[in-house]
């Protein structure tokens, strides 16, 4: 079975990356692959404050629809002692797409003529906004062994729940894309059944709280090493045992089950 690793050095300053983990700030895999790059997914929640550090290593920056009015409102907030409309213009967003029902006109004329390209599937009200913006990401940029794709999703957490569990429902469609959804305070990516995983864990930003939580289907047998609560062969399933509120202890943790799980650590204050 094929060991997939994974990181949060997308999180690190470059410099702090650069230093301790010879690493360029720009991958969310782990030390020691340095190849994978990022595009990055604004969705329609408040902007953590380590927003603008995601958005300057990115290769591509989509808007879902409203992810825009946070984009214009809520990046002069992060640099008070700059010119709201030099911030506005350096935070520019390549694409907004999405059905158009959240944006502001203002927020949509305004980019609009600063050259963002603007992607209008209002006709499409069958699939939620960052699912067309994952097509969009995986129909422009290269996934490879020497380059894949990693996408990374900003305010997919928080709000209504149902928006939170369709950002969820998205993990699993595209369960060969890696994809990881972001808050203020947590991290949260697919383990597919279909690999061994090792994560490394940068813990000047991440932990040392976190979980692993079968979606889909119960998991019958998962093993674990690096947690305070170790899983050995464990059944887990809703209705009964879900590893919640565990702890990392080291600098690695390594999964295994037999079907797709949740992990998700906490973000610390950045």
């Amino acid at each position: 079975m094929e060991l997939m690793s994974h990181s949060s050095t997308f999180l690190l300053p470059p410099e702090r990356d650069t230093l301790n983990n010879n690493t360029n700030g720009t991958t969310c895999s782990s030390p020691p692959s340095l190849s994978l790059s990022y595009a990055l997914i604004i969705l329609n929640q408040r902007l953590p404050k380590f927003a603008p550090l995601l958005w300057d290593h990115a290769k591509v920056r989509v808007c879902a629809d409203g992810g825009a009015n946070r984009v214009y409102d809520e990046m002069p907030l992060l640099f008070p002692t700059q010119d709201l409309s030099f911030v506005r213009s350096r935070y520019k967003p390549d694409v907004i797409k999405g059905d158009m029902d959240s944006i502001r006109t203002e927020v949509l004329d305004f980019y609009s003529e600063m050259g963002t390209k603007i992607i209008d599937e209002s006709h499409d009200q069958d699939t939620t906004d960052l699912h067309k913006c994952v097509t969009y990401i995986r129909d422009i940029m290269p996934n490879n062994d020497k380059s894949p794709l990693c996408i990374l999703v900003v305010g997919a957490l928080g709000g209504r729940f149902d928006h939170e569990i369709g950002n969820i429902n998205v993990l699993c469609r595209f369960s060969n894309t890696r994809i990881i959804l972001l808050s203020e305070d947590s991290v949260i990516h697919l383990l597919p059944k279909n690999h061994r995983h090792k994560i490394f864990i940068q813990s000047s930003v991440v932990g040392p709280h976190c979980g692993l939580i079968p979606i889909g289907m119960p998991s019958g047998s998962s093993t674990t090493t690096g947690l305070k609560w170790d899983l050995k062969d464990t059944e887990m399933r809703f209705g009964g045992l879900v590893s919640t509120s565990n702890i990392v202890t080291g600098d690695i943790v390594t999964v295994q089950s037999d079907s797709d799980l949740l992990w998700t650590i906490s973000i610390k204050k950045l």
